[in-house]
């Protein structure tokens, strides 16, 4: 458990939330998309959303601005924040606009919220969850997914309930929160999405 625990850490860590977001939307929304438009769609989140806050990252550790990429320091989340805010109004404004891909759409506006929330919180030396903020959001979009399309996907979304506490766990034995910061992340992941669901359900 001391070897997988941290391992899971890595493999959910926030970067890849957006990426696995698309994937499941694809797999599992109603509207038939050409293997060009798939293409296309994995490719912008890729570079939107890993390529490029990954670029970002290694230029802010070259200049000791951040130490490690699970940002443990509060005032070193400020400005990596700020950047996936700046990124995610550039896709949801270019690529996943609200008239090509709106679940898709509702599910990055959501995540702008909780990102812009996790942010201000900051300022009051609150340091949330940002593993807890991914898994819950991505939880909650798949279940929306799942009520929007009426389709049973249960096995995928207790899956992510899972993964949640594996998560969870994972972030206390490595001491990097504590439990209340693991409950403020899940809540401001969740919140965001179940107050949009009205707009896209």
């Amino acid at each position: 458990m001391k070897k997988i625990l941290p391992f899971f850490s890595y493999l959910f860590h926030p970067i890849f939330i957006p990426l696995l977001g698309t994937v499941l939307y694809i797999l599992f929304q109603e509207n038939y998309f050409t293997i060009p438009q798939v293409y296309l769609l994995v490719f912008q989140v890729i570079i939107i959303t890993i390529f490029l806050p990954m670029s970002f990252f290694y230029l802010l550790k070259t200049f000791g601005k951040v130490d490690t990429i699970m940002l443990s320091d509060v005032n070193q989340r400020k400005i990596p924040l700020l950047l996936q805010m700046a990124l995610t109004v550039v896709l949801i404004k270019q690529s996943i606009t609200i008239d090509r891909f709106p679940e898709l759409y509702f599910f990055f506006l959501a995540g702008l919220i909780t990102t812009f929330i996790a942010f201000v919180l900051l300022f009051f030396k609150i340091k949330s969850s940002i593993h807890m903020i991914g898994v819950s959001a991505l939880t909650f979009f798949v279940i929306g997914l799942s009520l929007h399309n009426q389709i049973n996907i249960i096995y995928v979304i207790a899956s992510l309930f899972l993964f949640t506490g594996i998560i969870a766990s994972s972030r206390l034995y490595m001491k990097a929160h504590t439990m209340t910061e693991l409950v403020i992340g899940y809540a401001i992941g969740m919140i965001p999405q179940l107050l949009l669901w009205y707009a896209w359900l």
